[in-house]
């Protein structure tokens, strides 16, 4: 199952509390204070794992507790510290105070480690307070608390390119002829329900990732529809691929279904539309009115991007698309003026 958000309760370890003693020795006749401090308590760490990618682990688990620390003893003993916590979270995980809004952390690399929850000092013992004037001081402190959060764990996948389109505009096709990747193909609309990965190899020595996201519709940003709780896979990807499916098997009009996918963009993210993209006709073997794929050829020429017509049946158009994502990305990563804002 693919969980992608998921509210949890953390809270650290108390701090343990400073203890109040006196020595009591034989022959010792003014034995003086010996109470120890309290241990620190613990905290709650997230760190970033590549082993993990979905936060269901935190679906049915969402209450973390780390130890508090033992109370201070006689004979001047600092109780011991509290356990710490480790939270693994997948790659791509962005952390929330789930009551502020306020973002915490983002984890962007394996082996990242975050303390989301500090815990309590431990309070001192009364031997802390003993001065010259002050010999038998009776003053001990108690341990602090934790820190306690609500917290809001979003998952972003990181891809280096996202496929972006209406339903049914052969974007899981596309990703299962480039990739690996097998996602569930079928001539009905939203087939895909949650984000599919594919690894793609462009020539000996370069591969990048694509992403596939649940499709589009118009209103998708008003809650209409799959796509759009999906979008934030796509946020960090450098290249946008957009699909338009021109075989008119729809009764759309694929030039409109451009313009309605751009818009939802805009209206997710205004950074969205702005990023680099590739226009893409699909299904151009079944293409039934060439005026049609001319029109959505104007519309990215207009636009002043890359355009492709392929057929994911057929494979011709996609050597070409492979290899001009891949000199997108690429260019992108040695020259950051090219990557998307």
């Amino acid at each position: 199952m693919f969980i992608d958000e998921v509210l949890i309760t953390v809270k650290a370890g108390d701090g343990g509390n400073g203890c109040l003693a006196f020595r009591r020795e034989k022959f010792v006749p003014r034995g003086g204070p010996s109470g120890g401090d309290g241990g620190r308590g613990g905290d709650v760490i997230m760190v970033a794992s590549d082993h993990y990618n979905t936060l269901l682990h935190f679906r049915f688990n969402p209450e973390h507790k780390a130890e508090r620390g033992r109370h201070g003893e006689g004979s001047q003993r600092t109780g011991r510290d509290g356990k710490e916590v480790e939270l693994p979270v997948p790659v791509g995980t962005v952390v929330y105070d789930a009551e502020t809004g306020e973002q915490l952390y983002d984890f962007t690399h394996p082996g990242e480690r975050f303390i989301v929850a500090k815990g309590g000092k431990g309070g001192r013992g009364n031997a802390r307070f003993a001065t010259s004037t002050h010999q038998a001081p009776t003053e001990h402190e108690e341990g602090n608390p934790g820190d306690g959060k609500r917290l809001r764990l979003e998952l972003k996948l990181l891809a280096d390119a996202g496929l972006v389109g209406f339903p049914n505009a052969g974007k899981s096709t596309l990703i299962s002829r480039l990739s690996a990747a097998k996602p569930k193909i079928a001539d009905y609309p939203f087939t895909t329900l949650e984000p599919n990965l594919g690894v793609v190899q462009a020539g000996d020595d370069r591969t990048f990732v694509l992403a596939d996201i649940p499709g589009l519709i118009e209103g998708a940003h008003e809650g209409h529809g799959l796509g759009i709780q999906f979008l934030r896979h796509v946020e960090r990807t450098r290249l946008l691929v957009h699909l338009v499916d021109v075989s008119g098997s729809t009764g759309r009009d694929p030039a409109h279904d451009f313009d309605i996918v751009m818009n939802e963009l805009r209206e997710f993210n205004a950074e969205m539309a702005a990023k680099p993209m590739l226009v893409v006709a699909t299904k151009i073997d079944v293409c039934q009115d060439e005026k049609q794929l001319d029109a959505v050829k104007s519309k990215a020429d207009r636009l002043g991007l890359p355009f492709f017509a392929i057929s994911s049946v057929t494979g011709e158009g996609l050597e070409a698309l492979k290899y001009a994502i891949a000199d997108r990305i690429f260019a992108s990563a040695e020259s950051p003026a090219l990557a998307a804002p």
